[in-house]
């Protein structure tokens, strides 16, 4: 890789060393965190269940391992390292939340192993939390993956109620507009 693809984000290759795949419309997102899959409307924050900041689904989580649900970039992560946002290769934005009031804990229990500017593959892995720490401090550990751009987004299948395995398990399937 020459110094100008680095330095100006041209660099197609994930943390795994993979080429990002082109654009096609559609995006197969898989669960972020092993755990439950349920409805938004069961998150405990009018915020996420009354889907002020986009559609989606939530897991609860069982351990505190959260990797890339899908093929994309890393927009942002949160100083407090509890949410990540993230852009598919079809432009659909992705925002993880790992838990409820989480934002209080200002990080205690957070590691981030991304950084704005990463390119991921589905299962690298993005946060690690300490799910003790974040059961015993945080209202909730339910974890929010929300849309946060619904506008670009055609349609939205989403596949609650069931167990999910990090980097495995279908949760949505969406396509652009």
């Amino acid at each position: 890789m020459t110094m100008f693809k680095k330095l100006f984000g041209l660099d197609k290759k994930t943390k795994s060393g993979e080429e990002l795949p082109k654009a096609d419309g559609k995006d197969t997102l898989l669960s972020p965190v092993n755990g439950e899959i349920v409805p938004l409307s069961e998150v405990p924050d009018p915020t996420f269940s009354k889907q002020m900041m986009g559609d989606g689904i939530a897991v609860m989580p069982t351990d505190g391992h959260i990797v890339a649900p899908v093929h994309g970039e890393v927009i942002q992560v949160f100083p407090t390292k509890h949410a990540v946002g993230l852009k598919t290769v079809n432009g659909i934005e992705i925002l993880i939340h790992i838990g409820i009031e989480t934002v209080a804990l200002q990080g205690e229990g957070f590691k981030a192993f991304v950084k704005e500017g990463s390119k991921v593959a589905p299962g690298d892995k993005l946060i690690e939390f300490d799910i003790d720490v974040v059961k015993e401090k945080a209202e909730s550990l339910i974890t929010p993956i929300i849309i946060t751009n619904g506008e670009a987004v055609e349609s939205m299948e989403k596949y609650e109620n069931q167990a999910a395995k990090a980097g495995e398990t279908a949760v949505m399937m969406l396509t652009s507009k």
